[in-house]
């Protein structure tokens, strides 16, 4: 399952992704990458720019508070 949000002016999005290869009950991470918008959004697949490995518990700490920024849910079928 993957998570997408983007910012209020639609340049940018950030796709949670479960990493399926982390132990479970020993730590659990997300990957969080970070992209940009090309050409018309919906028509071209963002281009990802960085990935970073957190904990859940910091990934949904770093989506609440972009939520609280103004970035909103959305999702990308590729």
């Amino acid at each position: 399952m993957e998570y997408w949000l983007i910012n209020s002016n639609r340049s940018e999005v950030k796709r949670f992704i479960k990493n399926d290869k982390s132990i479970e009950g020993v730590f659990e991470y997300m990957f969080i990458d970070s992209g940009k918008i090309v050409g018309v959004l919906g028509k071209e697949p963002p281009i990802i720019t960085t990935t970073v490995s957190v904990e859940i518990d910091l990934a949904r700490e770093i989506y609440e508070r972009l939520l609280s920024q103004g970035w909103r849910k959305t999702k990308f079928d590729n």
